[in-house]
């Protein structure tokens, strides 16, 4: 794996063998961020990665600029992992890394995020909730994004909140937002 842009262009890290996260593709992390590259300054966005897995949607918008990053993963050795890479990429100070449960961490939540992205593992039963629970909880700021990847078994087409998909293949990026 690798980071696909900006000031840490190219570097490499390779998670655990044994790790219970799926990495987003670089195919598709590099569709991802042509579109939100094209669509908010990355050095103004308040970010929110749930579901953190590897670290890779942070380090990439870390490299790019962005210096309010929150990363939300419960699995304690891709914590360490993320966090370790952190140090490597000198960015500990612009991240959090939070080591809890995505849905408990909604529930308290009181911050608002410009841009949110959530990479859950796509048989995750309560996949199709995610996005009504985080509009709920308003987490998301005015004018913000939502970007939930997931599988084609997923459709959120007729949702509300729903602006665009993109398509990768078997990855889909479904964009929500507030307005």
């Amino acid at each position: 794996m690798r980071i696909i842009g900006g000031k840490n262009k190219g570097y490499h890290f390779q998670p655990p063998k044994v790790m219970p996260a799926r990495p987003t593709t670089d195919f598709a992390k590099e569709g991802l961020f042509n579109i939100i590259q094209n669509n908010f300054d990355f050095e103004e966005v308040k970010f929110l990665d749930l579901f953190g897995g590897t670290g890779s949607i942070s380090y990439e918008m870390a490299s790019r600029g962005c210096t309010d990053l929150t990363c939300v993963e419960l699995d304690r050795m891709m914590v360490k992992f993320i966090q370790g890479n952190c140090d490597k990429l000198k960015i500990s100070d612009h991240i959090q890394v939070i080591p809890q449960d995505v849905f408990r961490f909604m529930l308290s939540c009181i911050e608002k995020y410009d841009l949110i992205f959530a990479g859950p593992p796509y048989p995750l039963p309560n996949l199709d909730t995610i996005p009504d629970r985080l509009f709920e909880r308003e987490l998301l700021a005015p004018g913000g994004w939502f970007i939930l990847e997931h599988n084609p078994n997923h459709h959120f087409d007729e949702h509300p909140k729903f602006l665009k998909k993109r398509n990768y293949g078997t990855t889909i990026f479904s964009i929500f937002t507030t307005e």
